[in-house]
């Protein structure tokens, strides 16, 4: 499973990276506005950077939900790097637009994709990676590991080559669990991702450790 970092953050980037573990970035208009990057040239600049620093597929999400408006913005965003995905919204003019993109040699990623129907439509029309959102679908009392599941096990029959990509990831059990469900990609936050070093047996461990080496 590869991992992503979920951030716009140059400096959480970073220390993902540093880490010798990290595939790719996604990132979005609200966490781009976190970091306070606004205005079209700045945008284009910021992804430039993240592209510089990560060796790995960058998504870059359009801000258009017509298909001419999503398709002006894409090509934008794919000459700033070879890198970039170009981060598509699930609706009926981002699936127009994907098989366009497709049909172009350009990588897209389907994002806030919530159903089995809307990740099959995105394979179909021939999305690189397809983002099903499964913290938000924990907040309306529905089991988004379970989608990954679902979309596995479908993509599997059909011999869909979309990659599934677990978005909205709020913990590192989520991490674990996606993994499980069979996620080709986790995009996460960069205390999920450091959540995973975390154990208390460990802890105690390498505490006792030290203590006998000052022993020594």
């Amino acid at each position: 499973m590869k991992f992503f970092i979920d951030t716009a953050n140059l400096a959480q980037i970073k220390e993902a990276n540093d880490l010798g573990i990290l595939d790719g970035v996604t990132t979005n208009p609200s966490l781009m506005a976190k970091e306070g990057v606004k205005g079209n040239d700045a945008i284009m600049n910021h992804y430039k950077t993240i592209c510089e620093m990560v060796d790995g597929d960058i998504s870059a999400e359009v801000f258009s939900t017509d298909f001419d408006g999503i398709i002006a913005e894409g090509k934008k965003l794919t000459a700033i790097h070879p890198n970039i995905v170009v981060k598509v919204p699930m609706i009926k003019d981002g699936v127009k637009a994907i098989k366009w993109f497709t049909d172009h040699g350009i990588k897209t990623n389907c994002t806030l994709v919530f159903s089995a129907g809307q990740a099959i439509l995105a394979a179909k029309a021939g999305a690189k990676y397809v983002s099903p959102f499964i913290g938000r679908i924990d907040d309306t009392n529905w089991d988004g590991v379970e989608l990954i599941a679902q979309i596995a096990h479908i993509y599997s029959i059909q011999g869909f080559e979309t990659e599934i990509l677990a978005a909205s990831i709020r913990s590192a059990l989520h991490i674990v669990k996606c993994a499980e469900a069979g996620a080709d990609v986790c995009t996460c936050p960069l205390d999920s991702i450091l959540g995973l070093l975390k154990h208390p047996l460990t802890d105690i461990g390498l505490a006792k450790f030290l203590e006998d080496a000052k022993k020594m």
